[in-house]
């Protein structure tokens, strides 16, 4: 059996944290946001892990990029269809907006397991397909084709789509001749991470 589970490493961090977070990562609800703090801890908490003058899409596209033993242990990024949601090891959080015009999906196809998930997690959520090529295919609800490309899955099994918000249509992703259908909606209260994709 696929250990594909969100995870929390739990070096460096207080078993009570470690917890939090762990319930937290990828997300399998749309709970609503906590209060966000000043724009000064968000700046403090971005400074503290690397990520220092980006918006929310530079934190995305970088966390993803990184390696998962590179990832911040002590930091839980949640995507949100409006804000990135980021708690830091206090338990502080803060909050990024996310592009006006666009919308962050995170897919992770799956073979044998996967789990759930609703708002994905860029430092807790795990997926089965690790650097993985597939391609992926979005359709829009006119039958416009908005994204036909190959791309390859990151570090942690997901792979990321920026797409146009406020839309719906059709999913697909492919790999060596299996492929999985889906519909998807990218409005205010559409999740950010797509687990059910099963490649057959």
């Amino acid at each position: 059996m696929s250990t594909h589970i969100t995870k929390v490493a739990l070096s460096a961090t207080p078993l009570l944290l470690a917890l939090t977070l762990g319930l937290a990562g990828c997300t399998a609800d749309a709970a609503a946001p906590s209060s966000p703090t000043s724009a000064g801890d968000v700046h403090s908490t971005l400074a503290t892990h690397g990520l220092e003058g980006l918006d929310a899409r530079g934190v995305i596209d970088k966390l993803e990029a990184t390696s998962l033993d590179q990832r911040p242990r002590d930091l839980m990024a949640s995507v949100r269809p409006a804000t990135l949601m980021l708690t830091d090891q206090s338990g502080q959080t803060s909050e990024l907006p996310m592009p006006a015009d666009e919308f962050y999906l995170s897919v992770a196809p799956y073979q044998n397991s996967s789990h759930d998930c609703f708002f994905h997690s860029l430092t807790t959520c795990l997926g089965e397909l690790q650097d993985a090529e597939v391609e992926v295919t979005v359709t829009d609800s006119t039958g416009e084709k908005i994204l036909d490309q190959k791309l390859s899955t990151n570090n942690n099994g997901f792979v990321g789509i920026w797409l146009p918000r406020n839309i719906s249509g059709t999913l697909t992703i492919s790999q060596d001749g299996k492929s999985a259908t889906t519909q998807i909606a990218t409005g205010d209260e559409d999740p950010t991470c797509l687990t059910t994709m099963k490649l057959g």
